[in-house]
């Protein structure tokens, strides 16, 4: 678990899992990367259409949400805190 959370290409993870979270992180740090081959990787994955709608809506909303919040400024719950506090 603490691979996940510090770099998931250090994690023990499946091909599949693997896949999907290098879509996931492209989709999020260079979402204007994205080509028909990155969905065509999670299907050779064995990942379905609607699977992959789901990770990429997933992806998608965070983004949103996340850049909401940034942009005005709204604090963090204070269990994210706690989190944080517990990793170090």
């Amino acid at each position: 678990m603490a691979a996940l959370k510090t770099d998931y290409r250090q994690a023990d993870l499946s091909p599949a899992e693997r896949a999907m979270l290098d879509y996931a992180h492209k989709l999020t740090l260079t979402p204007w990367e994205m080509v028909e081959a990155d969905v065509q990787s999670l299907r050779g994955h064995g990942f379905s259409d609607r699977a992959i709608l789901d990770i990429n809506q997933i992806v998608a909303y965070y983004a949103y949400v996340n850049r909401i919040a940034d942009g005005l400024g709204v604090p963090l719950e204070d269990f994210w805190q706690a989190l944080n506090d517990e990793d170090r």
